[in-house]
């Protein structure tokens, strides 16, 4: 494995709005008798939230789907692609940007992270909460019918609500010039998961999501050194291409605006 030497960072910052109704599902431990079956997962402050881990699973399974990358190898209970070669890496979007496990010989430091994205409590409106159940999500009720019986099975399932934002930064490291066009498909990743899904029942509707108000900032190796990381202060590198697809179509005046 070649020396890894950080050239800088890249923080992507920007609001996640709930286009459909979200489901990221949460513990029902201590649930009371009555309550929801399917809870969303929330913060301390019993406010939902979207977890950094599924925001980044659902980025490198998709990744992998549009890379042609077969999952091989069971990680806390999902599986997940991962080079077996020193060779196979060199030219994985995946693994080099989303992280080996630690055991493997080669394996480097992961690109992406992921922090937890918190809701923006002023998207949750006096409007939507009047057509809520609980404080900040609503309860969907569903029927499952049993093929052969006919017999239904009802559930209930609690949903963030359409309109909801949820403020979320990545950072991404870059160790090399490659690391900048890697960073292409990151966004292009972003823009996949906008015509997918995220979090649970994509398929009857649920978790269809968007980037907006995207702001990128570089902080360069010299940045840290001299203390000069203080992005409130900065001006994001990306002017007014607010949008994924904007982000795309401008890759090219980004990469030249990332140096160390």
């Amino acid at each position: 494995m070649d020396e890894i030497k950080l050239l800088g960072k890249v923080i992507i910052k920007g609001v996640i709005k709930a286009e459909t109704g979200l489901a990221i599902g949460g513990s029902t431990v201590g649930l009371d008798i009555g309550g929801v079956d399917n809870p969303v997962i929330k913060d301390a402050a019993g406010r939902p939230y979207i977890p950094g881990s599924s925001l980044k699973g659902k980025m490198r399974s998709l990744l992998e789907k549009a890379e042609g990358k077969k999952p091989n190898k069971s990680i806390g209970g999902s599986r997940i692609h991962v080079c077996e070669s020193a060779d196979e890496y060199k030219n994985c979007y995946v693994c080099r940007i989303f992280g080996l496990p630690g055991e493997m010989d080669f394996s480097e430091p992961t690109r992406l992270l992921v922090r937890d994205a918190s809701l923006i409590e002023e998207s949750i409106t006096d409007e939507m909460k009047k057509n809520l159940d609980l404080e900040y999500t609503e309860v969907k009720f569903e029927n499952v019918i049993d093929r052969i019986t006919s017999a239904a099975n009802p559930r209930q399932t609690e949903r963030v609500p359409a309109g909801a934002e949820f403020e979320f930064e990545m950072i991404y490291n870059v160790f090399e010039e490659e690391d900048k066009e890697r960073l292409g498909k990151v966004f292009t990743t972003m823009n996949l998961l906008e015509h997918d899904y995220l979090g649970s029942s994509g398929s009857r509707g649920y978790g269809r999501i968007s980037f907006k108000d995207l702001r990128i900032y570089w902080n360069s190796k010299g940045d840290y050194e001299s203390g000069n990381t203080d992005i409130s202060k900065k001006n994001p590198i990306n002017g007014e291409r607010t949008t994924i697809s904007g982000l795309i179509e401008g890759l090219e005046d980004l990469k030249m605006k990332i140096s160390g």
